[in-house]
């Protein structure tokens, strides 16, 4: 697929992150207004729920983006998701005859704030990234043992708070936790020492269901995708994990891109997942080419500090992809809702740039990373901006997501502190 061409002139650069090609959905404010439901175009945002209004986006008999969520939408499944963005196309397409009646309605990203594109109603985390796996289990248990003994057959998961997602450009607050070290007789409570990131893309369901579900029907219930950075305080974690996994640690926040890019956007850059070792039972096995190649990094700038680079990887590393961890979530009868959000656990690849969290970057803190600014990091100092980026390169075109951006703020005084 080549680039398609708008008249809105921005968006026909070949490397801007939002070409015709992508068209993501996302949430806007701008000059004190209520927040609407907006599509990036370029440099711009089409304002959707003054699109409908208008009578340029008649999809139902019921207005579907008079809320500030796109919930409605995806509740409608995916006929209508395509219908509208074959509406979109037509009308902001190079040839486009409604030029003159959409025009008045772009705003200016630059003028724009973002809000949450959907309202999340469960969040489910999983650890289905082979690389990391293989590397935080050797790191705790050494290389024999690294992985479960169920990793290679199910991807595991864990149930998250929705309640703590937030959208890129959200400060994050150092947590407070039960912490023992090695040293220690007894746990203290103290502010989190091992803050820390995790770079991760988060699928979210369209279509409900409620039963089991297929890897094809699961594939089709999804709506899109984002950013994710699931903020991870491991010292916190190691002390309460065993038996039950994560709790505390990963229930400060968990930040998401603002735009969601849609499934059928990434159509053209999908492939298969990595050769496996353990052929998967029949419920999860591959139905053609399910996760995507989509350029992954994370970018770490310490307060007036020069950024720096730190980790480059693709979310083709992925060993279970979000189809294949959707269908596992439904095979108990779990019902699955519009809305659910699926991370996909940590992105890394082979090399040890590659790696998606800074556990893995400085090796549990014994190799610390040197910063372009000539500092040095083991964990997430306060103060400290991280960016995950993503795009997926087309011919002459990108398609982008928008960075998911968040900065460490200190810890409060005591944790029952009120701002």
């Amino acid at each position: 697929m080549t680039l398609s061409k708008s008249w809105v002139d921005s968006a026909n650069g070949a490397t801007h992150p939002f070409p015709l090609n992508n068209l993501p959905y996302g949430v806007f404010s701008a000059d004190g207004a209520e927040p609407h439901c907006g599509v990036a175009i370029g440099d711009m945002i089409l304002d959707v729920t003054e699109a409908e209004a208008e009578g340029l986006i008649e999809l139902s008999d019921e207005p579907l983006f008079d809320l500030p969520f796109w919930n409605p939408l995806m509740e409608e499944g995916p006929a209508v998701w395509a219908a509208l963005r074959d509406r979109l196309t037509a009308l902001l397409a190079e040839e486009s005859e409604e030029r003159g009646k959409v025009e008045p309605l772009l705003v200016a990203q630059a003028d724009a704030d973002m809000h949450m594109p959907f309202a999340v109603s469960e969040y489910t985390d999983f650890y289905a990234g082979r690389h990391h796996a293989q590397n935080v289990g050797t790191m705790f248990r050494g290389p024999e043992n690294a992985l479960p003994p169920n990793w290679l057959h199910i991807p595991i998961g864990y149930n998250g708070r929705a309640s703590s997602v937030v959208v890129s450009g959200t400060d994050i607050r150092r947590p407070w936790g039960q912490l023992k070290g090695p040293n220690d007789d007894t746990p203290r409570f103290a502010p989190s020492q091992r803050f820390d990131i995790e770079l991760e893309m988060g699928a979210i369901v369209g279509t409900p269901s409620d039963g089991p579900i297929s890897v094809q029907e699961a594939d089709d219930n999804i709506f899109g995708y984002v950013l994710l950075n699931d903020w991870s305080a491991r010292d916190i974690q190691a002390w309460e994990y065993q038996p039950l996994g994560p709790f505390q640690a990963k229930a400060t926040a968990t930040s998401i891109s603002p735009w969601i890019v849609t499934k059928a956007a990434l159509e053209p850059f999908r492939c298969d997942t990595p050769t496996r070792e353990v052929e998967l039972l029949d419920h999860l096995k591959d139905v053609g080419p399910m996760l995507y190649d989509i350029d992954l990094s994370v970018i770490m700038t310490p307060e007036g500090k020069a950024a720096t680079t730190i980790a480059r990887t693709n979310y083709n590393e992925m060993y279970y992809s979000a189809a294949q961890q959707l269908a596992h979530h439904t095979t108990s009868g779990c019902p699955m809702n519009t809305g659910d959000l699926l991370g996909s656990g940590t992105i890394s690849g082979p090399e040890k740039h590659n790696r998606g969290s800074l556990l893995e970057l400085s090796w549990g803190g014994k190799e610390p990373l040197t910063l372009d600014s000539g500092e040095t990091r083991s964990f997430i100092n306060d103060g400290d901006t991280l960016v995950l980026t993503g795009e997926a390169k087309g011919d002459g075109f990108v398609i982008g997501f928008g960075d998911c951006t968040g900065k460490v703020l200190a810890a409060l005084d005591t944790p029952y502190q009120r701002n």
